[in-house]
């Protein structure tokens, strides 16, 4: 008697960027289930990258989803289908998608693709087509990184704006092919037209005005940078969106150095290739198109600046740099970024950062043995290093209850738990106290002091976590001072980190009040 072979339960993983209709993810998926149907597989769970470059592994969610429930084993799949290798990901570096894919198969969980012409049997044939097939894949990216970067040269030499922010006093004007005016974008907006074009524009009168005062400012009173910024923040102007202009002097630096406001077109100033870092290219690599919009400033003034800038670079030589560094040094007794900015006449803190990589460099190139010494700013890396895998422990262990709330460059991590609720992550360093005796520092930014806090002890040299506790709200005290064995963790010790939830709902459903400042004066 013949008995049928019961379906195989597997999960689908789809990825699809903007390059190309047969990647859609409705192809992707008509091709993996007729492929399901035809070699006895049931699908049960799907996991989807929609409009994700296959550059880089970041903010493809679905993947990362996908590699931690296999690590995490127990699934109710047994197999996983994929459209192609390409799918996994277009990595220059071709190891990276077969570690991931090597990942799923060490955890108990085959890969089958649906679209290739040889079967995933690890035979060394698949291997070599494998492998071939990854180049490939890299190759297209880097080929067509290329070939973008030739189109969008080729159009900024017709004096179209190639894409980022337009500056102050300067807006984007959405243009036709023929050059016809159709709108002004406003942040954040994009042309939904392949062939319309951005332009840029004089913005508000306001904003011109004050351009061009930041030059007679530069040119007729030789302010610096910086003095112009506290000039303009003095008389109550506003820069970008009703902020305050930046204290270091940067925005100023740039009207005042950018070819833009005398209507240059300038392509290719930077370059950034599949999502490598930055790179600042020569001035004769540039692609600059004069004339390409209406200027803020006339082309005698803009080259008067350049030529005071020019000299100012060459004048503030390294010695002179570090010669300024010493004086704030001398009159100050220690130096800090804002002393750098409020003293008149001294370079900015940005200066030194361009000149010498890093503040710290310039300082210890004096003999200055700041808040660095002893290591310190390591020390502090490797502390924040240590937050942020604690961080990725606790959401791997969450099964999708607690994600990473990243909050841009300027604030701190944290974590949002399915509920909606916020809780605070500290990493509590460790020092010495009065005679020598271990304490430990919390320290919370003002604005955190209404979560529910996890504070997480470090060891005697700050090198690992000692010991987790889950308190409450820390209140608006953001610098407390916790002993070894302090009365104020009673009770909210965390005896593993697969109970954090667990405790952060407890603590919630309290509603317990702000953790205490000070230990009761009999507290030993």
């Amino acid at each position: 008697m013949n008995h049928a072979v019961s379906p195989v339960p597997a999960a689908l993983y789809l990825r699809m960027s903007t390059e190309h209709q047969k990647f859609s993810l409705e192809n992707q998926t008509a091709s993996l289930r007729l492929y399901a149907e035809k070699n006895n597989f049931n699908v049960v769970k799907s996991y989807v990258d929609a409009g994700k470059t296959g550059v880089i592994l970041k903010h493809r969610e679905g993947l990362a989803k996908l590699l931690r429930d296999v690590v995490q084993g127990e699934q109710p799949y047994q197999a996983i289908l994929v459209y192609d290798v390409s799918r996994w990901g277009r990595f220059q570096d071709t190891d990276e998608s077969a570690y991931y894919e090597f990942l799923c198969k060490r955890s108990g969980y085959p890969i089958h693709y649906s679209a290739e012409t040889f079967p995933n049997d690890a035979t060394m044939p698949s291997a070599i087509m494998k492998a071939l097939k990854r180049v490939m894949a890299g190759e297209y990216s880097r080929e067509l990184g290329v070939r973008v970067h030739a189109g969008q040269e080729r159009t900024a030499r017709q004096g179209f704006r190639q894409g980022g922010a337009p500056g102050y006093g300067l807006r984007r004007l959405l243009v036709s092919a023929d050059g016809k005016p159709k709108q002004l974008l406003a942040g954040g907006e994009r042309k939904s037209i392949a062939s319309d074009r951005v332009i840029l524009v004089p913005g508000p009168a306001e904003e011109i005005r004050c351009v061009r005062e930041i030059y007679r400012m530069f040119l007729t009173k030789r302010m610096t940078f910086v003095d112009i910024t506290k000039e303009l923040n003095h008389r109550g102007i506003k820069y970008l969106g009703g902020s305050e202009w930046p204290h270091d002097g940067r925005a100023v630096s740039t009207i005042l150095t950018h070819p833009k406001y005398a209507g240059f077109n300038v392509y290719g100033r930077s370059t950034q290739r599949l999502y490598t870092p930055s790179v600042k290219t020569p001035r004769a690599e540039w692609t600059i198109v004069p004339a390409a919009f209406d200027a803020l400033v006339d082309s005698a003034t803009f080259a008067e600046a350049q030529r005071i800038c020019e000299a100012y670079t060459r004048n503030k030589s390294n010695t002179g740099l570090l010669a300024a560094l010493r004086a704030i040094l001398a009159k100050e007794g220690k130096i800090t970024i804002d002393l750098i900015e409020r003293t008149a006449g001294a370079p900015s803190a940005g200066a030194y950062r361009a000149r010498f990589g890093t503040l710290s460099h310039a300082y210890q190139l004096i003999g200055y043995d700041g808040f660095w010494k002893g290591g310190w700013i390591e020390q502090l890396r490797g502390i924040r290093a240590l937050r942020d895998s604690l961080m990725k422990e606790i959401v791997a262990l969450s099964r999708d209850s607690i994600s990473i709330e990243r909050r841009g460059a300027s604030f701190r991590t944290r974590l949002r738990m399915h509920n909606g609720r916020l809780v605070c992550v500290i990493a509590s360093r460790t020092f010495r106290g009065y005679k020598g005796c271990v304490r430990w520092l919390i320290q919370s930014p003002a604005a955190e002091s209404r979560h529910v806090t996890l504070v997480a002890r470090l060891n005697l040299d700050n090198s690992a976590f000692k010991d987790f506790f889950v308190v409450p709200p820390l209140g608006t005290y953001n610098r407390i001072v916790l002993r070894e064995s302090d009365p104020r963790l009673e009770g909210f010790r965390l005896s593993g980190l697969r109970r954090f939830a667990n405790a952060v709902q407890r603590m919630s459903a309290r509603g317990a009040p702000p953790f205490p400042i000070y230990l009761h004066p009999n507290s030993r």
